[in-house]
């Protein structure tokens, strides 16, 4: 019993292991980044787990059990275990509230896709440190509220309110119909010393491999980009979005 108790007290408030408690933590709207489950496991309640995540629009993932293991951490696990967000995540509304509060102009770091979570724990980081009032991601291809994250942006998780939304391009949209000036990060553009980030501004970054989505290219109002010197073409995402995010504020 003691054991038990142990192996609980060292759970992530990340994880959630077991059929019970995770059926529950769907039920409760809590927010989930994905499900896993054992791969051949679709037994008793596994299976309505499945249809119920599946209707919430929760990814559900098979992996081999030995991860379920290490992630449930000596909890049985039965089979499946929820990845949730260790922080609810924020509106828009949020957002704007922080800014009024403050009383600046909005300052908001968009990130079409970025994937790895040591680099949206990093941007979220300097986003803090840089006097941004929240950060924007979308609910699929990226990272999420992970433990990762939350350990990499070492505790400014805890002041930065996160939004995930659907659609990157339809809330561009919003901030554009709100006075804000949306800015891209991308090779081909302006070079960004030379362009002026006064007021209200929404800087997107775009994915580590890829960058900035070709729709979501064209609902920026200005691209810009970093003078590349050497034989690499680019930065890590979470690098160009530091730099980027201090010009903005030193220029606001």
């Amino acid at each position: 019993m003691e054991q038990n108790k142990q192996n609980l007290d060292n759970q992530r408030n990340d994880i959630i292991a077991g059929r019970n408690p995770v059926m529950e933590a769907i039920r409760s709207g809590r927010s989930i980044e994905s499900i896993l489950v054992a791969k051949g496991e679709r037994s008793g309640s596994v299976v309505a787990i499945i249809a119920k995540a599946k209707q919430k629009n929760i990814p559900v993932k098979d992996v081999d059990s030995k991860k379920l293991d290490f992630l449930a951490k000596g909890v049985n696990h039965q089979g499946i275990v929820a990845q949730c967000a260790v922080k609810e995540y924020s509106t828009l509304e949020d957002i704007f509230a922080l800014a009024e509060e403050r009383g600046e102009s909005p300052f908001i770091i968009v990130l079409d896709k970025i994937e790895d979570p040591h680099n949206l724990g990093a941007i979220i980081r300097t986003a803090e440190c840089a006097g941004a009032h929240g950060v924007i991601i979308p609910e699929r291809r990226s990272a999420g509220l992970s433990y990762t994250v939350e350990k990499t942006s070492a505790g400014a998780l805890e002041y930065m309110p996160v939004v995930r939304v659907k659609n990157i391009s339809a809330v561009l949209q919003k901030l554009k119909d709100k006075g804000i000036w949306v800015y891209g990060a991308d090779m081909d553009g302006e070079h960004y010393k030379k362009v002026n980030f006064d007021g209200a501004v929404a800087l997107v970054i775009g994915n580590e491999g890829k960058g900035i989505s070709p729709l979501v290219a064209k609902d920026c109002d200005v691209i810009v980009s970093l003078p590349m010197k050497g034989k690499i073409n680019s930065l890590n995402a979470s690098v160009a979005a530091g730099i980027l995010m201090y010009e903005i504020a030193d220029k606001r």
